[in-house]
């Protein structure tokens, strides 16, 4: 009767949470008031609320109980009490590969479609493989760090000796399961954790010795810590709206040993000439701010939560920020144009407006599918400004 309760706590959390914040810490607070729920009881909550959202709009107009084995059968692998007590003809089924389990869905259900996960599929790039993409949300992502210069070796040595499973990609960058915990492993000034997909745009860069970068929407800068790992000679100037996740910024830059950048808070809806008018780079980095779908199968609550008028909403903003970036710019040097979005509007639409407004040829661009590697999906266009 254990499925019985997990129906009834799952109802109760879903019937509270109301989207207002991450999944991960609405959760963290519900076990707070709930301290009656064991270790068990709340990995189990936990796994099929997960589960749950990972299914998006597919069976929309089912039951509670039918959506929930949907989503169970779809994400586990070995074994689900609640697949054994609603759906026992699922059970020698758990282990059997992800295209049998759609086949076995697409037989029981004749409005069951697989595209119904995501929402707003028509809006899709066109580079995204889209049956790839959307049965990665039935898996989770998995942890990728990236070891800071000269550490690859002892990042392994102390994974190894604590038992860590991972796996090492190229020189710096590992993946281990998600969840892995680090902070009694590792030391902070061994490591980032910071996502595979995010590490390959720094394949765009391409910074020269004593170049003086921008990273203008820099959050916590991350892609400042991979540009100076490539060249730390580079003077860096990072800003971000966010007084307080510039605090975050200087940690992880006193860790990683970098020093003699300048930071400011820059609201970059606005024109900032009074207080860039000497500036010129060599390279800007504008890590836009997106609607995150890329990322969504680390966080499947927006599969649900989005609304779809965003797409517009971040699109018009990423042009009010690249219009007061680019003249900054120093001719024929690149900018570096990110997003974590899989939305064309935000991608490929934005990188021809900006070639056509502003004098910006682009050298390449690409989707980098990390839906194939349990990674997070990213587009990068390094455009370089015309003399």
């Amino acid at each position: 009767m254990k499925a019985i309760h997990q129906l009834a706590t799952l109802q109760k959390i879903l019937g509270e949470y109301q989207f207002e914040q991450p999944l991960h810490r609405f959760l963290a607070q519900y076990y707070r008031q709930n301290k009656q729920m064991g270790g068990r009881d709340r990995r189990t909550a936990s796994s099929l609320t997960y589960n749950y959202f990972r299914l998006g709009g597919i069976l929309a107009k089912h039951d509670l109980e039918t959506r929930i084995a949907v989503a169970e059968l779809l994400c586990n692998t070995e074994t689900s009490e609640f697949v054994a007590y609603y759906r026992p003809n699922w059970q020698n089924k758990l282990g059997d590969s992800l295209t049998q389990k759609l086949s076995v869905l697409k037989s029981e259900f004749a409005d069951f479609q697989l595209s119904d996960v995501f929402p707003e599929a028509s809006k899709l790039s066109p580079l995204v493989n889209t049956t790839a993409f959307y049965e990665s949300f039935f898996v989770q992502p998995n942890l990728y760090i990236r070891a800071l210069p000269h550490k690859a070796h002892v990042v392994a040595k102390k994974l190894s000796a604590s038992g860590i499973a991972f796996e090492k990609i190229g020189e710096h960058a590992f993946s281990m399961a998600n969840g892995t915990k680090l902070e009694a492993v590792l030391d902070k000034g061994d490591y980032e954790v910071q996502d595979i997909s995010s590490q390959k745009v720094g394949a765009f860069f391409e910074p020269k010795p004593y170049e003086k970068w921008w990273d203008c929407c820099a959050a916590s800068g991350g892609k400042s810590l991979l540009l100076h790992s490539q060249e730390p000679s580079v003077k860096l100037l990072v800003s971000d709206n966010r007084e307080s996740i510039l605090h975050n910024l200087r940690e992880r830059f006193f860790y990683a040993g970098i020093e003699g950048y300048q930071q400011k808070a820059l609201d970059l809806t606005q024109n900032q000439d009074l207080l860039l008018s000497n500036y010129e780079f060599d390279g800007i980095i504008l890590d836009a701010p997106c609607s995150g779908s890329g990322t969504w199968g680390r966080t499947p609550e927006m599969l649900s939560a989005f609304p779809p008028e965003k797409v517009d909403f971040y699109s018009n903003l990423q042009r009010k920020i690249a219009s007061n970036v680019v003249s900054y710019l120093k001719p024929g040097k690149p900018l570096i144009y990110i997003t974590c979005s899989v939305f064309e509007a935000e991608n490929e639409a934005q990188v021809k407006w900006l070639c056509g407004t502003f004098q910006l040829k682009t050298e390449r661009m690409e989707l980098i599918s990390g839906y194939k590697d349990k990674a997070d999906t990213l587009f990068v266009a390094r455009l370089v400004k015309q003399g």
